[in-house]
């Protein structure tokens, strides 16, 4: 019988497989004392496409950056407009960051796994510990009132470039360099301009691929996790309140954030504002991609809420690129999550470069399905959290993702609608 009609498994189904192929390896090398073979021969290609991750961290950033700020080509005749625009997105997004900062430190699910695991665990990354305790040490002693400052400016961009823990400078260097080119006419930079179109489609090609590794990279991750917690399920409770606070946060997002927003500057009624998006955020929910759902949300804020084309068609695709509250917000838990459940205690100082980073990182998120990841990967490794740990949330992150890209594009509507008010 032919099986040319047959349907691939969906990706997100390849990786809970892999999550629970993972685990029931490790569940299995445990009571037989295979632990060395898990370690020798499986979490390393668990390593390997965390290598990955990171590797394609830094030119993501810088090339979706740009491509994000240079998209305002006609920002002299929008100047208002735009400057207005992009406030807006800056100010709901350090909402969105602090809102997952907030939840995460008040409930901690990471802090559900059993001590004496994270004892263990701890041991297992005992060097990431002592570069910390001797980081907090030298931010005690030697180091001023505005030295949070030297992790955001750099002095060598190369430099900066080829360590994913100075992504900061990264990010900097490429607002500076695509707010410079909007000062020049478009006919001259107009081909600098396709050059970063295309170095992104590329770019965002090798993501796609590197993603398609993930349900392996997962398996070897995850089987490799729970050798290092001796088949402790006290992780699965974290996890399952670490998805909790996820969605009651995004969901704060939808039926309270966004509603107060509408009612307050706007004059649209909360009532139709819910109802006009409900099909919209039903379409990003099954889709997971906020630039799928750019049409339909573009067309459901100018025939049901009213707003003009011309705010529209300047707004909302810039949303889309920039724009990533559920995204923010959720990324802003995983990384408490995954210290929590690491045992890693975070200063104030790296909370302070979870938020700014997190922020800013958002703009260069690229909005596919998964490309969170790489984004997550970076922040991680910029506070010195081993990248590892995605393997505990990855697994799930498909429903949560899902979610999120329903709040980035509800998000999109919302600041339209305060620019485009009458």
């Amino acid at each position: 019988m032919s099986k040319r009609n047959s349907k691939p498994i969906p990706l997100y189904l390849q990786i809970i497989f892999g999550m629970a192929a993972g685990i029931i390896i490790g569940l299995i090398a445990l009571p037989l004392g295979l632990q060395n073979i898990i370690k020798d021969w499986i979490l390393p290609w668990g390593h390997l496409f965390i290598k990955l991750l990171q590797l394609i961290a830094v030119p993501l950033v810088f090339f979706s950056l740009v491509k994000g700020v240079t998209g305002l080509k006609d920002i002299n005749r929008f100047s208002h407009l735009g400057g207005k625009t992009i406030v807006l997105y800056i100010v709901t997004s350090t909402f969105a960051v602090l809102i997952g900062l907030g939840a995460g430190l008040l409930i901690k699910p990471g802090e559900l796994v059993n001590k004496e695991t994270v004892a263990h665990i701890q041991e297992q990354y005992k060097a990431f510990a002592d570069e910390k305790e001797a980081e907090a040490k030298q931010q005690n002693t030697d180091r001023g009132p505005l030295a949070f400052l030297d992790e955001v400016i750099p002095s060598n961009i190369v430099e900066s470039a080829s360590n994913n823990s100075r992504m900061l400078h990264v990010i900097f260097f490429a607002l500076f360099f695509g707010l410079s080119a909007l000062t020049i006419p478009y006919t001259k930079i107009e081909p600098v301009i396709r050059f970063f179109d295309a170095m992104d489609e590329i770019v965002l090609r090798m993501v796609n691929y590197i993603i398609q590794l993930a349900p392996w990279g997962v398996t070897a991750l995850m089987a490799g996790l729970i050798v290092d917690f001796d088949g402790d399920i006290s992780i699965f409770s974290a996890l399952a309140v670490y998805a909790l606070t996820v969605v009651f946060c995004l969901f704060f997002f939808l039926l309270v954030f966004y509603p107060l927003f509408i009612h307050f500057f706007t004059e649209i009624s909360v009532k139709q504002f819910l109802k006009a998006m409900y099909p919209v955020q039903l379409f990003a929910f099954t889709t997971s991609s906020s630039v799928a759902t750019l049409p339909f949300n573009m067309r459901t804020i100018q025939e049901k809420l009213g707003i003009s084309e011309t705010v529209t068609s300047f707004v909302c695709p810039i949303g889309a690129t920039i724009n990533m509250d559920g995204t923010s917000c959720y990324q802003t838990i995983a990384v408490l999550f995954i210290a929590q459940a690491l045992g890693i205690d975070l200063s104030f100082s790296q909370l302070l470069v979870v938020i700014l980073m997190t922020i800013l990182s958002s703009i260069g998120t690229p909005a596919i399905p998964g490309g969170s990841y790489v984004i997550l990967a970076m922040v991680l490794t910029s506070i010195g959290v081993p990248a590892e740990g995605l393997a505990l949330i990855i697994g799930i992150d498909r429903p949560l993702d899902m979610l999120r890209t329903s709040v980035n594009v509800t998000g999109d509507a919302v600041v339209c609608s305060i620019v485009g008010k009458k």
